[in-house]
């Protein structure tokens, strides 16, 4: 596993995505994926599986600080006291005294960006919260947390995939120090249907999918968690570290058409 730096923390590149991972079978392929080697590990309180998360975590044995784990405040759940009470109760489902990274899952108007920021530096300044961040914000929210309430965040997560560009958002973090984790990167499994990625995938002996996760991770700043219920996923999504895209490749990547946005609730910002 390979690892990008923001502040000076290391996260794995490559991580597990966890949305609509339930019960048993949530618990079989976290577990798995610790096993093959996976240190990075996102989940979110709207996700359900948080104890399911714990239960893996506690039985594959892995190091506690070996892991990076995430999870992400809902929406509903942004008044100051409500983030201190919902992330108590997420350490005691994922059966840890801290994670490493907190996030706003999305952006809500209807509470004080400022108030919820603060009690996640709260939770920070008491150890259970080791960094924080946000998710879903688009390039205007996330200067306003920088530059107008100068509260440093470690990583924005936004839906980022080769039919969809977050290049605006990259641009500003290497000026400011934080990541941007790519979700869905597989464009839920449309990458395998696209021919560009296919052509491409061949001159490697790789698949789409893997090709469009080399491209993500090949730009400065990105990380990347998909999701995958199987062990071969689990295995193939790590196996990109033997290979690097060509110049042309990677643009032709670059220039697919970058406008297909799959997430997109009633409540998203705009973007």
């Amino acid at each position: 596993m390979q690892f990008k730096t923001a502040q000076g923390i290391d996260i794995p590149e490559i991580g597990l995505g966890t949305y609509k991972l339930y019960g048993k079978e949530c618990k079989k392929v976290v577990t798995d994926a610790l096993k093959i080697g996976y240190r990075h590990i996102d989940t979110a309180q709207m996700y359900k599986n948080e104890k399911e998360i714990g239960d893996a975590i506690q039985y594959a044995n892995v190091p506690r600080e070996d892991i990076f784990l995430t999870t992400k405040i809902w929406h509903t759940n942004l008044a100051h006291d409500d983030v201190l009470q919902t992330v108590e109760e997420s350490l005691t489902n994922l059966q840890t005294p801290y994670v490493d990274l907190l996030m706003i899952h999305w952006p809500n108007k209807q509470y004080s960006l400022e108030k919820t920021l603060e009690a996640m530096l709260v939770l920070r300044d008491q150890g259970k919260a080791m960094n924080i961040g946000v998710c879903n914000f688009p390039l205007s929210l996330t200067k306003e947390v920088l530059e107008e309430l100068r509260i440093p965040i470690f990583a924005n997560q936004v839906e980022f995939h080769p039919f969809l560009e977050q290049f605006d958002l990259l641009d500003y973090s290497y000026d400011n120090d934080f990541l941007i984790t790519a979700y869905s990167p597989l464009a839920q499994g449309k990458v395998m249907e696209n021919e560009t990625l296919q052509e491409i995938g061949e001159a490697y002996g790789k698949s789409p999918a893997q090709v469009a996760l080399r491209w993500l991770i090949e730009q400065e700043n990105v990380i990347a968690i998909p999701k995958a219920s199987s062990r071969e996923h689990l295995e193939a999504n790590i196996d990109i570290f033997d290979f690097q895209l060509e110049d042309e490749h990677f643009e032709e990547i670059d220039n697919l058409d970058k406008t297909t946005r799959l997430v997109n609730p009633s409540f998203a910002p705009d973007w």
